[in-house]
């Protein structure tokens, strides 16, 4: 074996620390930070997005019109653009045929209109809301009546209910000592404009799951997503939560 002399073993090492810093930086770029963590003794995922430097999207037929309905078939189809699917949820409330309760908007197409009807379950637990994506690449969200003032041009869009924190406030219903105890999942925005989605590994209220977002997370605005089958892709934590057939999914996708 050759001898290293120390300008080689300087060299090398020059070379291996180079090399470790543009793996470190590719993986941070293109992948949302997820991170287990918890919060009065529930466990959460929670996964910060910067709208502006990450591809959000939102899932939710096939090319043949029929539903994804799972994270494989959305990650498979990206793959066959060249695309890679960084991390996903559940998006929103979905009838039987998996169609959106809801406002849908994918790729700047309205597929579902605006929804204020009253009616029974979670979605029509007023005040609901609006997660959104504008074609300037902001993100936000917002209770149904605000956003129908907003009138911007809107790539991305799903309403979902009952909104989690309106305007720094809890939504007024819920409870501090309610039993209703679930899994959930949701999507909130800070002031300084990044996407934060959490999912409550743990049966979470609620008012927990709601001030965890505006106490914790310091979003003033937070929309509930989905309960019960709340799911989660996200590769980087190991996670391809298995389950029922889902509606619309939300995701961050790369170039590959």
């Amino acid at each position: 074996m050759p001898k290293i002399t120390k300008p080689m073993a300087m060299r090398v090492k020059a070379a291996a620390t180079a090399a470790f810093l543009v793996l470190a930086a590719g993986p941070a770029l293109a992948a949302p930070p997820c991170v287990k963590t918890t919060y009065r003794h529930a466990d959460y995922v929670v996964c910060r997005v910067d709208p502006q430097a990450n591809d959000i999207r939102l899932f939710l037929n096939k090319a043949d019109g029929e539903p994804f309905g799972h994270f494989n078939w959305v990650k498979e189809s990206l793959e066959k653009e060249g695309e890679k699917l960084i991390f996903a949820m559940n998006a929103g409330m979905y009838h039987e045929d998996r169609a959106p309760v809801g406002l849908y908007v994918e790729a700047g197409e309205k597929l579902a209109p605006l929804n204020d009807n009253d009616g029974p379950g979670n979605f029509h637990l007023k005040p609901n809301g609006v997660f959104y994506v504008t074609s300037a690449g902001a993100a936000g969200v917002a209770e149904t009546s605000a956003f129908e003032k907003l009138g911007a041009d809107m790539t991305y869009a799903t309403q979902s209910g009952p909104m989690l924190v309106i305007d720094s406030d809890i939504h007024p219903r819920f409870l501090p000592e309610s039993d209703s105890l679930k899994r959930r999942n949701g999507v909130g925005v800070t002031e300084d404009g990044d996407v934060i989605f959490v999912l409550a590994d743990s049966p979470v209220r609620f008012y927990d799951f709601a001030s965890y977002f505006r106490d914790e997370l310091n979003t003033p605005n937070a929309l509930y997503l989905d309960g019960t089958i709340s799911r989660l892709y996200a590769p980087a934590l190991d996670r391809n939560d298995p389950g029922v057939a889902m509606g619309p999914i939300i995701g961050v996708v790369s170039a590959e």
